[in-house]
């Protein structure tokens, strides 16, 4: 599913050329649930915005599902992120005055989804997170569990055959971090391909492979 060969991502620093990512080649097989880790400064986030197609290489060749993401202009990468990508973030990114229901929608507003199917779809994906009960609350009422939860089930409205999480349990306690985790690990059960980037090995461990990125390069790849 994803085929990185020899990517780099250079960024111009006033006069000085930043490598945050060098080199890296990386395949990851429909399915496969893998972790991303490393210490700050380390490339994980640049790694993350090309896999999810919000950046594209300086050089080498990056293939999401046999298509060339350096070859795309800025319509083409959105369409992608948004038919074959959910996104997950640390911080929710949930919309304050809006109800869960509302959030879960989001993406198919721009999926040209008629309304009705829309709000069935978005209650499954909250039933199937364990939310149907609050789908009328607004984040403010909800626990930053349970805001995670709302942010998943948006991620997986339009069917996505990949699923990104850039830390997702990182504004969590331990406890509901664990309960996330095992969201994703039966999402993935159901065979969503599952690429998570976190700092901390016992959230790693829910993942089935482990790549370790350090200064920009893959340092090491291991099956957990």
């Amino acid at each position: 599913m994803i085929v990185m060969e020899n990517v780099q991502k250079i960024y111009r620093m006033g006069e000085v050329d930043v490598a945050a990512v060098r080199d890296v080649s990386l395949q990851v097989d429909k399915g496969e649930f893998i972790s991303i880790m490393g210490p700050s400064g380390s490339g994980k986030s640049t790694l993350m915005n090309i896999i999810g197609c919000l950046d594209v290489p300086t050089s080498g060749t990056y293939e999401l599902d046999n298509i060339v993401v350096g070859r795309l202009n800025d319509n083409q990468l959105a369409e992608i992120r948004n038919k074959k990508i959910g996104f997950v973030f640390q911080t929710f990114n949930l919309l304050p005055r809006e109800e869960a229901l509302h959030n879960v929608e989001l993406p198919m507003v721009y999926s040209d989804v008629p309304d009705k199917e829309r709000k069935r779809i978005a209650r499954q994906m909250l039933e199937a997170v364990g939310l149907a009960d609050r789908a009328k609350h607004r984040p403010a009422e909800m626990s930053g569990g349970e805001r995670q939860r709302v942010a998943i089930a948006r991620a997986l409205v339009n069917s996505p055959s990949i699923l990104l999480a850039d830390e997702p349990t990182g504004n969590l306690d331990s406890r509901t971090g664990e309960e996330i985790m095992e969201i994703f690990q039966k999402l993935n059960t159901d065979g969503i391909t599952v690429v998570l980037v976190t700092h901390e090995r016992y959230i790693a461990s829910y993942s089935r492979r482990i790549v370790h990125l350090k200064d920009g390069l893959v340092e090491g790849d291991e099956e957990v």
